[in-house]
């Protein structure tokens, strides 16, 4: 089940929509579904496909709506080290830091930190940002796991964990600077509802990045290469702690472009995961 927010040229406030499988959207504000998080319940996800399924409703071409962050005030929160390439390339980015990636590939608790509030998360077709004082800027192409109130996985949506490694690489303790700033984060383009993490580990991500109509770089890996579970994922991040309203986690990345590859402004990323879709962004300097 796929649910997406969108607005339209004609209604610029924000609807949920339901996309069938010819990529018509049925816009589900007259089951008065107005959030995300609505839909987090499987039972009432269950009761909406029955009845549309019984209904004649109006239906939107994709084209026709403008495609908003799957998200309404859920956090983003992001793990770290969770592929074994993703530890070889951040302990290339610092001899300072090597250590601590190497113990924390192999440690009991994962790395987990902060990355976006709700309101700053780009959209699809919206451009990401790299930051106008760093010098190595990358994309992490990620699984994006939704989460209900008691950190139950319930969905999937894709992630663009944008960084700037070089600012990281030169003292660990500018991990915040490296991860969030304006744009640092896409999510998108919907949520897939339904699949369970064995489904999911046999989804494949990759990363395509074009310059001027020319592809720069090119990646793709397993979701199956993530080391921890799912479920060891969210239960470290909802510990202490409380999400009201639910929440993002993006998974980690296993697609790394080379050492001497930096986005410029203009390049565009496209991060593919094989059972959700594309999240698409330009990229300009913040």
């Amino acid at each position: 089940m796929r649910i997406c927010r969108f607005h339209t040229q004609d209604n610029s406030l924000p609807s949920i929509g339901y996309l069938d499988d010819s990529d018509q959207v049925i816009d589900l504000t007259s089951f008065q579904i107005t959030q995300m998080k609505s839909l987090f319940d499987a039972e009432k996800r269950a009761l909406i496909l029955a009845q549309l399924q019984n209904l004649d409703i109006p239906k939107l071409a994709l084209q026709e709506v403008t495609l908003l962050a799957p998200v309404d005030d859920q956090e983003v929160w992001a793990a770290g080290v969770t592929y074994l390439r993703s530890k070889t390339a951040r302990m290339e980015e610092s001899d300072f830091s090597a250590t601590a990636y190497d113990k924390v590939y192999d440690a009991p608790r994962p790395e987990i930190f902060f990355k976006s509030m709700p309101g700053k998360v780009v959209a699809t077709g919206d451009a990401v940002g790299i930051r106008e004082d760093a010098s190595w800027n990358v994309p992490e192409p990620e699984l994006a796991l939704v989460m209900d109130t008691q950190g139950s996985v319930v969905g999937y949506t894709i992630g663009n964990d944008m960084s700037s490694r070089d600012i990281e690489g030169e003292n660990l303790l500018y991990l915040p600077q490296a991860k969030m700033y304006d744009r640092s984060c896409s999510l998108g383009p919907w949520i897939v509802f339904g699949p369970d993490e064995t489904e999911a580990r046999q989804w494949t991500i990759g990363v395509k990045i074009t310059r001027d109509g020319n592809v720069v770089f090119e990646g793709e890996t397993s979701i199956n290469q993530i080391k921890r579970s799912f479920d060891e994922l969210s239960d470290y991040l909802n510990r202490s702690q409380s999400f009201p309203s639910g929440s993002v986690l993006l998974t980690g990345t296993g697609v790394v472009p080379d050492d001497d590859f930096t986005l410029e402004e203009g390049d565009h990323v496209a991060i593919r995961v094989s059972g959700i879709g594309e999240l698409g962004n330009p990229v300009t300097t913040v």
